[in-house]
């Protein structure tokens, strides 16, 4: 039976225990809704008495600055523009969550990051972390999945996934041939190295055309 934002959320809670956090890895290609997932999970959790947050992998965005020296602005949003090891990092201390943990965002406006744009209280008891490429099945990503109480995959066809990024570039003024361009040269490519190369996650979201 394919999953559902409710039986996610069941899931969730029957995996809560009186003793610890529990951490939810949220994962799948740009686009996809993982964000719009997870805020929804993280408001009903609240709604619940379940203090919850969401940790976006999209505060280890490496600096523009250091992609520039790269050579590698143009493919910020692929798996090596960002500072995994940092994230990686930070997963273990909201693990082991004996201190409130500073975290960082990203400014998608700014086009920068902030660092410790919140802090992860102590109390929080359920957390959401959300990006692209949590189940990625190589090095040095594939040792996120040993830190996840519970994972979730994100899909939607290629088709989908093409019109909402393409989309997504027209949001931000861009005109349609510079919106096509920037999709296919990089956010594409990006989506189907997740779809490709993801190992199975113990739930999955699909989308379908038309959703």
């Amino acid at each position: 039976m394919a999953d559902t934002v409710e039986s996610i959320y069941a899931s969730i809670i029957g995996a809560m225990t009186d003793r610890r956090r529990i951490l939810v890895g949220v994962a799948g290609p740009p686009g996809v809704g993982k964000s719009t997932l997870s805020t929804q999970l993280c408001k009903r959790l609240a709604d619940d008495g379940h203090a919850a947050a969401i940790i976006p992998m999209d505060g280890f965005h490496l600096d523009n600055a250091i992609l520039r020296d790269r050579g590698l602005l143009h493919r910020k949003g692929a798996p090596e523009t960002f500072d995994v090891m940092g994230f990686i990092s930070l997963v273990h201390s909201l693990r082991e969550g004996k201190d409130p943990v500073p975290v960082p965002h990203f400014d998608r406006d700014a086009d920068r990051v902030r660092e410790a744009a919140e802090t992860v209280d102590t109390t929080c008891k359920v957390l959401l972390l959300e990006g692209n490429y949590l189940l990625l099945d190589r090095q040095p990503w594939i040792v996120l999945q040993e830190l996840f109480d519970l994972s979730v995959f994100v899909k939607a066809p290629q088709s989908v996934l093409r019109r909402r990024l393409i989309q997504r570039w027209l949001d931000f003024d861009h005109n349609r041939n510079d919106a096509e361009r920037r999709a296919n040269e990089n956010d594409i490519p990006n989506a189907r190295l997740v779809l490709e190369h993801s190992v199975p996650a113990d739930l999955t979201l699909a989308f379908e055309e038309g959703d």
